[in-house]
């Protein structure tokens, strides 16, 4: 049934992980089917090598960010700290 409803009025897709600030996992609400953006920024389906991908992808994502933020986090410490003193 699930499948039907996905034939007549098409899929109703929801982001169900954010990998990047460009790359999403999508899920179909109805038939569960998953999609992900691909390097040329279409819509494929999601394989187990694409899951692999994107795990990767997340992970080398995450770190860039926590490298980037980390200056600013020092800083902010150092002007708590600063502030906790005076």
């Amino acid at each position: 049934m699930k499948s039907i409803q996905c034939k007549v009025f098409g899929h109703d897709f929801k982001i169900s992980r954010h990998v990047t600030y460009h790359v999403k996992e999508y899920a179909c609400k109805n038939c569960k089917t998953e999609l992900t953006t691909s390097g040329n920024g279409e819509l494929v389906e999601l394989t187990p090598k694409f899951r692999e991908i994107n795990d990767v992808l997340e992970r080398i994502h995450h770190k860039r960010i926590l490298r980037k933020n980390a200056p600013l986090n020092q800083e902010l410490d150092k002007t708590q700290a600063k502030l906790r003193i005076a």
